[in-house]
């Protein structure tokens, strides 16, 4: 397999009308996945969703030309979250999905997700043949002119992915009486998430509904949750739940105001879908960056905790390896396979509001499982090749780990998306982990 140089852990992404996120790369991958699932002589088909970002009317066309060109006909569904795109893909028996989403990145950038006729994230194999074929002279494979594609919009796809997300929610139970405050992010849920909760019965306060095509995550949504807290207290309500841009993640807020990160969202989820008999595999799937506390909290219940690769598509692919139908990230990436083939933020905050309503507790009550151990992340900027190699940084790292010992963990690694190097430390000692983040970062700093 030919190592891949477009995309990363969560499909191309780069700032828009820049190398790599131009409408020619945009054509290109059109034109190369079109070729890639041309398979047979039915009439092939690609869904196509984006979020709000003004360059999603650029990048949009150019794929649309690349896919017809290859002779598949076009779908497209507007602004529609990242989780109803894998659906659709899925449910209406499509060759291909895609999504044209920088998920929490700002407006600037822009970014190219693909799905396979089974509704996951391609593997990296995949992405790296389609990289392949982008670079390769493929004109004489292009359809002939009387089989080129066609595109058209499908008008109800909101109302399809609406119905599968409210079937998500239990039944015999709704959401009357409850007041939810939403923060949409500007970004594609900015109908369907406010639509789903007023019409399983809640009272919602709908925020960042308003985009226009700069203001996507711009002090908002979960990448900006202390917003959310704010309406929550001056609303009053119940649960607050913050979206990002594409809406395949949620942080949550209780009715005090106070943050619920994704491994509290796990903890809950897990221990409830155990006690229903409804947890598949013996266990879940976490990340390396989730808690501590998060496994000794589950596997005290009896529950594995197995961690995968940061990057939701890892965390499915550990799903689907072990037989598991629950998986997340911290950073509230939320996999439930039972319902989505995808991180879906406003199903799994379903999940919470169901348990809310069925306890009869206030979600400050309901999304408390465990007390996490002091934990710390913090990111370094840096050019060039990446730092974590040099001498002065192997051996910082190594006096650290002696530092934490066995009661603690350390882990750095490189965004998947940005040119970052997230430091991570967690142990019972707070003074300690803040002491060791700083330093590893200062020393990171003064290489980069």
């Amino acid at each position: 397999m030919s190592e891949r140089k477009l995309f990363g852990t969560d499909g191309i992404r780069g700032q828009a009308n820049s190398a790599p996120m131009t409408p020619g790369m945009a054509l290109r991958l059109g034109q190369a996945a079109g070729l890639w699932f041309v398979r047979g002589d039915h009439r092939h088909q690609v869904i196509i969703g984006k979020d709000t970002r003004l360059s999603g009317y650029m990048i949009e066309p150019a794929l649309v030309a690349g896919f017809t060109s290859a002779g598949m006909d076009v779908l497209l569904v507007g602004p529609l979250p990242t989780p109803a795109i894998a659906m659709l893909t899925r449910s209406m028996r499509a060759d291909v999905g895609v999504m044209i989403s920088a998920s929490h990145n700002p407006f600037q950038d822009n970014g190219i997700k693909l799905f396979g006729p089974d509704g996951y994230k391609m593997p990296d194999e995949t992405e790296s043949e389609i990289e392949t074929l982008m670079d390769s002279d493929v004109s004489a494979r292009l359809a002939a002119p009387s089989h080129l594609g066609r595109a058209r919009r499908l008008e109800d796809a909101a109302g399809r992915y609406i119905e599968n997300a409210k079937a998500s929610f239990p039944r015999g139970l709704t959401l009357d009486g409850v007041r939810v405050v939403v923060d949409c992010a500007h970004g594609a849920a900015y109908k369907v998430a406010p639509t789903v909760l007023r019409e399983l019965g809640a009272e919602v306060i709908a925020v960042g509904v308003s985009p226009n095509g700069t203001n996507i995550n711009h002090e908002c949504g979960s990448t900006h949750p202390r917003h959310l807290s704010g309406e929550v207290l001056a609303q009053g309500a119940d649960l607050g739940m913050a979206l990002d841009g594409d809406a395949d993640r949620v942080i949550l807020c209780d009715e005090r105001g106070q943050l619920i990160d994704g491994d509290q969202v796990l903890a809950l989820i897990a221990e409830s879908w155990a006690t229903d008999g409804r947890l598949q595999g013996g266990g879940i799937v976490a990340t390396v960056m989730s808690n501590l506390g998060l496994e000794r909290f589950v596997q005290a219940r009896g529950i594995e905790l197995h961690r995968a690769r940061v990057g939701d598509r890892y965390v499915v692919e550990m799903m689907r390896e072990r037989g598991i139908n629950i998986g997340g990230e911290q950073s509230g990436h939320m996999v439930l396979s039972d319902f989505a083939t995808t991180g879906d933020g406003l199903v799994a905050a379903l999940q919470v509001l169901a348990t809310i309503v069925a306890e009869r507790r206030p979600a400050s009550d309901v999304c408390r499982r465990f007390t996490p151990l002091p934990q710390r992340l913090k990111n370094v900027r840096f050019t060039g090749a990446s730092p974590l190699q040099h001498p002065h940084v192997v051996q910082a790292v190594r006096d650290a780990e002696r530092l934490l010992g066995s009661s603690g963990r350390l882990l750095l690694r490189p965004s998947g998306t940005e040119p970052l190097i997230r430091v991570m430390a967690e142990s019972e000692d707070a003074a300690l982990v803040e002491q060791i983040v700083d330093s590893l970062c200062a020393r990171i700093s003064e290489l980069a």
